[in-house]
C-alpha cells in the first residue's frame, strides 16, 4: 500500500499539471475576452489515479497550483498555458504516520530536490467546437517530457458586477503517463503480475482562470 501510494502520488503528478486550457469559445452569450488569465486556486484541482495490487485505482490530489492562460477565442489555436504544483501539497487518504514525508524523499518526489513540478504548453490542436488536444512539456521528478492533454472548455463569461476577478473561464482536462517515464519506478509489478503500483497514472485536472476587472460600480449621484 505505502508503495503504490507513494508512486501514485508522484506520478499523478498530473502535474501537470495541472491545468492545461484551450479552445474555441461558441455560445451566442457575451464571451469572455481576450487576454491573460490567472489560476483560480480555490476552483482547480489535479487529481490522479494509479492502480494497487490490481485490486483498486488509488486516488489522490494535489492543493497547491498556480498558473497563467493567455486566451483568445477568435484564435484558439495560438492559446497558451503554464502550470506550477508543489508536490508537498500531495493529498493522501488517510496515510500512515510518516508515509507523506516518505513519499517526498528519495526514491519518490524528492521535494526537496525538485520543489516544483511545471506544465508549459507547446501546440493546441482544435479538436472541435469546444475540445483540443492541448501538448506541452512536463517537468516532473527533474524529467522534462512531453504530454497531451484532451481538454474541454466548459464556457465563461466577460467581466461582470459579480465576480471580484473579472472574466472567467473553465476547463476539464484529461492525460496518462507513465511514472517510470519520469524516473520513479519503485514498487513497479513485475511483468504479468499486479504485484505493486501500476505504471500508468491517470491524471484529471478541473480548472477556471480569471482576468480583467469587473466593472466599476455605477457612481452615486
Amino acid at each position: 500500500m505505502k508503495t503504490f501510494r507513494t508512486i501514485a502520488a508522484a506520478k499523478a503528478l498530473g502535474l501537470a499539471l495541472v491545468a492545461g486550457p484551450a479552445i474555441a469559445a461558441t455560445a451566442a452569450a457575451p464571451q469572455p475576452p481576450a487576454g491573460t488569465y490567472t489560476i483560480d486556486k480555490a476552483h482547480t484541482s489535479v487529481t490522479f489515479r494509479v492502480s494497487h495490487l490490481g485490486f483498486s485505482h488509488y486516488t489522490a490530489r494535489f492543493s497547491r497550483i498556480d498558473g497563467k492562460l493567455r486566451f483568445d477565442p477568435a484564435h484558439p489555436a495560438a492559446m497558451s498555458v503554464e502550470a506550477t504544483i508543489d508536490p508537498m501539497s500531495l493529498a493522501l487518504n488517510a496515510p500512515p504516520k510518516g508515509f507523506h514525508q516518505q513519499l517526498m524523499g528519495k526514491g519518490f518526489f524528492e521535494a526537496a530536490k525538485f520543489p516544483t513540478m511545471t506544465f508549459k504548453s507547446t501546440r493546441v490542436d482544435v479538436t472541435g467546437a469546444n475540445t483540443a488536444r492541448v501538448t506541452g512539456n512536463l517537468t516532473l521528478h527533474g524529467v522534462t517530457r512531453p504530454v497531451v492533454l484532451d481538454v474541454t472548455y466548459n464556457g465563461g463569461y466577460p467581466p461582470m458586477a459579480m465576480d471580484p476577478g473579472g472574466a472567467r473561464v473553465g476547463f476539464s482536462a484529461h492525460t496518462m503517463l507513465k511514472r517510470s517515464a519520469f524516473g520513479i519506478s519503485q514498487g513497479l509489478p513485475a511483468p504479468g503480475s499486479n504485484m505493486g503500483v501500476g505504471d500508468d497514472v491517470d491524471v484529471a485536472i478541473e480548472t477556471e482562470f480569471n482576468g480583467g476587472k469587473p466593472p466599476a460600480a455605477p457612481a452615486k449621484k
